[in-house]
């Protein structure tokens, strides 16, 4: 642990000005009307993750400890992400998304399917093998950041310990370091030395994403980043996040809820559901042309900055069925307004309804 004095030290040869990425970041509601990340070309020749029919299931075991079912977290997921893209994940709580992210860069084992990040097969890898090879490459943001902090362990040290682990500078570098990286996430040296419960919830979210970023990852999954969080630290995150993109050509999954973030975000966005994505396009497109039901159904729930545009809110019937006994057929036809004998029966093949827009859908097979 680096000492109280050392950090004193510092403080006092380079003040307080220290202000970093985020010091310009402005206050208040996020400009919707912008979308800084889709006006930069993604290269479809630059891809860092591949996932083939990935799939997650969780055994159900019954009284005698025998498995007598399957929860179907994720299943037979596709997706592609290329480097310093934002790719976009949204669906109702429930559907598989967190569970896809964490399966992703094997925080969870698949159940069955082909994951390749830089080439390398990470279903074919142990778990030893990740953390020691690939680990640094691949890290998460969680939705709360208090719980995902060791409350014991100074910001310093938690930090300080991503660097450690991954033999990542030398023991006289790594304070430097770290220092360096809280003043790129809006953070002052005095907060090295404190407790997670002594900073607010968007500092606590910037010290999470400063341990995701300070290993130089590739992938980062960032899984609901700003839903615990007011309306003006979530624009200051999101422009963070933002920002170090652009600086270190990042590549982020993230996955919200909230239709109005992922339009202001992504490059590329998936609808998901009941552990199928849907609908995938780039989100602008997906946005102005949406194809598949439930994708229509979230984008009627999206206010209208325009009090005087008037818009018809589709109300779905029913609850989102069981992953344990999901429903033949296409997965979403139980309460689709416009399902069709044959969804009943198989599920809808992918179509490419444009160069850059694929839907699940029998409307359009």
């Amino acid at each position: 642990m680096v000492s109280e004095r050392l950090v004193t030290k510092r403080l006092a040869t380079e003040g307080h000005a220290s202000q970093g990425l985020a010091s310009e970041i402005p206050v208040g509601e996020m400009p919707m009307n912008e979308k800084p990340a889709s006006e930069k070309p993604v290269s479809e020749r630059d891809v860092v993750l591949q996932a083939e029919h990935v799939k997650k299931y969780f055994p159900v075991r019954g009284l005698l400890g025998n498995v007598v079912g399957n929860v179907k977290a994720v299943d037979d997921v596709s997706v592609t992400l290329y480097r310093g893209e934002t790719y976009g994940l949204v669906g109702e709580s429930g559907c598989g998304k967190s569970t896809l992210g964490r399966t992703l860069i094997k925080l969870l084992d698949a159940t069955a399917g082909r994951i390749v990040i830089n080439g390398i097969d990470i279903t074919k890898i142990s778990q030893r093998e990740m953390r020691t090879t690939m680990r640094k490459k691949v890290q998460m943001i969680f939705q709360d950041p208090y719980t995902s902090l060791n409350p014991r362990m100074r910001i310093g040290e938690i930090l300080t310990e991503a660097l450690v682990i991954q033999n990542v500078g030398k023991p006289s570098e790594r304070m430097d370091m770290v220092i360096d990286m809280l003043d790129k996430v809006g953070l002052r040296i005095e907060h090295y030395y404190r407790f997670p419960h002594e900073l607010s919830g968007g500092q606590r979210q910037r010290v999470g994403f400063a341990r995701a970023v300070i290993l130089n990852p590739d992938i980062v999954i960032c899984d609901e980043p700003v839903s615990a969080l007011d309306v003006s630290v979530r624009s200051q995150i999101i422009n963070l996040l933002l920002d170090m993109q652009e600086a270190r050509g990042l590549t982020y999954l993230f996955i919200s809820h909230d239709m109005s973030v992922i339009r202001y975000i992504s490059h590329r966005t998936g609808v998901m559901y009941l552990g199928h994505i849907v609908e995938e396009a780039i989100t602008d497109e997906l946005f102005a042309d949406p194809r598949h039901p439930y994708t229509q159904v979230l984008l009627s729930a999206v206010p209208s900055p325009d009090p005087h545009i008037k818009k018809n809110r589709i109300i779905l019937e029913g609850d989102l069925p069981s992953p344990l006994n999901p429903p033949p057929g296409c997965v979403f036809h139980t309460r689709c307004p416009g399902a069709m004998p044959v969804c009943k029966e198989a599920y809808p093949p992918e179509i490419q309804v444009s160069p850059s827009h694929k839907v699940a859908c029998h409307r359009y097979a």
